[in-house]
């Protein structure tokens, strides 16, 4: 159940899929755009917003397919900060792979919402199946913190 709220940092949507065709504003110290390798890479402290999303990075990299023009990927690079109203998504590195849709964040990833979090060496969020994976290492394992909701909860677990 608490997995379930990483859905909210689907790159997805702030890229473009399901966002009522709203623009996306990328603001960064310099862009550097290279036809030859169909990339587009935002350097300095990076923001770019869409709808509701925010995300916050050291470096964006956005790799077009060498037919159509679409996004084929986005990578985020260094003090990934992602934030959706009161939902914080937070990693060294990040990247959406759109063909799967596929969204994973590394580098000691930890994801907040309220009270409630979930950390471990990878988050991993499949956005078309709405599904999420957390994996540990022995030196990452993975830890959640949930506080119950609601007052019935909390007067029937006491004594």
């Amino acid at each position: 159940m608490v997995l379930l709220f990483t859905a909210s940092f689907a790159f997805a949507a702030a890229l473009g899929k399901d966002s009522g065709g709203q623009p996306i504003v990328i603001k960064s110290n310099e862009l550097q755009a290279d036809t030859k390798t169909r990339t587009a890479t935002f350097i300095g402290k990076v923001v770019a917003k869409q709808a509701d999303i925010t995300i916050h990075t050291d470096r964006l990299v956005v790799r077009y397919a060498e037919k159509g023009g679409d996004v084929e990927k986005v990578e985020a690079f260094g003090n990934v900060r992602i934030v959706q109203e009161n939902r914080i998504g937070t990693a060294q590195h990040a990247v959406y792979f759109t063909k799967d849709g596929r969204i994973v964040l590394t580098g000691s990833p930890k994801v907040v919402q309220g009270k409630d979090m979930v950390s471990g060496s990878e988050i991993t969020y499949f956005v078309n199946e709405e599904k999420s994976v957390v994996t540990g290492t022995s030196n990452a394992r993975v830890e959640a913190v949930i506080y119950p909701k609601g007052k019935e909860r909390n007067d029937a677990a006491k004594p």
